[in-house]
């Protein structure tokens, strides 16, 4: 289990995110960046289970500067609260989600490598700060929905990408552009639908979420363990 973690980033702005630590030495620190559902008990339940395996997590709320405290499930109301939540926070001028997430990489920076990871929203949240913040080591976006459509710009770390073959959502040509614009990223296209990594959800595909999962912390201990 978890606990709250109060993050302040660099424009002045406080919030709590959640925070597994785990029994032995990280490997290194990871920051979760949630769907559009906020830092539910799904999300609560990955970063437990990367500390489990020897990762310092911290989740990150990335909806708070809109709705604090969100926690919602994945029926269409959810659904639909979750895409305005999503729609308000990418509307919020100079993209400030970007600093909360550079508050909790500053965090566990302390301790050594980081790496970021993240699923739907929070997988395009994921390549972004792959691309634009900074003392990262390692990026894996799951079915970031809107990747495709920014392929203009660079990672600075290394970054692997896990697609879905039936994402209603990224239409699998734009996974393939997006793979010849950026050779130097590492892209998995998955059986499944969106969303097949989430367990709470009708669209889980086990077998893809497993693989995925294997290649994700082979991935992670690759670029964070060491010096």
């Amino acid at each position: 289990m978890g606990q709250l973690l109060k993050l302040t980033s660099s424009d002045g702005f406080q919030f709590e995110a959640y925070e597994t630590i785990p029994t032995s030495q990280p490997i290194g620190g990871l920051v979760l960046v949630q769907e559009i559902f906020g830092v539910n008990t799904h999300i609560q339940a990955m970063a437990d289970l990367y500390a489990s395996l020897g990762y310092q997590v911290v989740a990150v709320p990335t909806m708070e500067r809109v709705q604090k405290k969100v926690n919602l499930g994945y029926t269409p109301e959810d659904m639909q609260a979750g895409s305005a939540l999503k729609t308000a926070v990418e509307n919020l001028p100079g993209h400030p989600v970007m600093l909360d997430l550079q508050a909790a990489i500053d965090h566990l920076q302390k301790n050594g490598k980081v790496g970021i990871f993240g699923f739907c929203y929070g997988g395009l949240l994921t390549w972004r700060s792959a691309c634009q913040l900074k003392g990262l080591s390692a990026a894996v976006p799951y079915y970031g929905g809107g990747v495709q459509n920014e392929s203009q710009l660079v990672p600075s770390c290394p970054v692997m990408a896990h697609f879905a073959q039936e994402d209603a959502y990224i239409p699998l040509d734009s996974v393939e552009a997006f793979q010849k614009s950026r050779p130097e990223v590492q892209v998995y296209v998955y059986p499944g639908h969106h969303g097949f990594n989430c367990d709470h959800r009708g669209s889980y595909f086990g077998q893809s979420a497993q693989i995925a999962r294997e290649r994700t912390l082979a991935f992670f201990e690759k670029n964070l363990s060491g010096s």
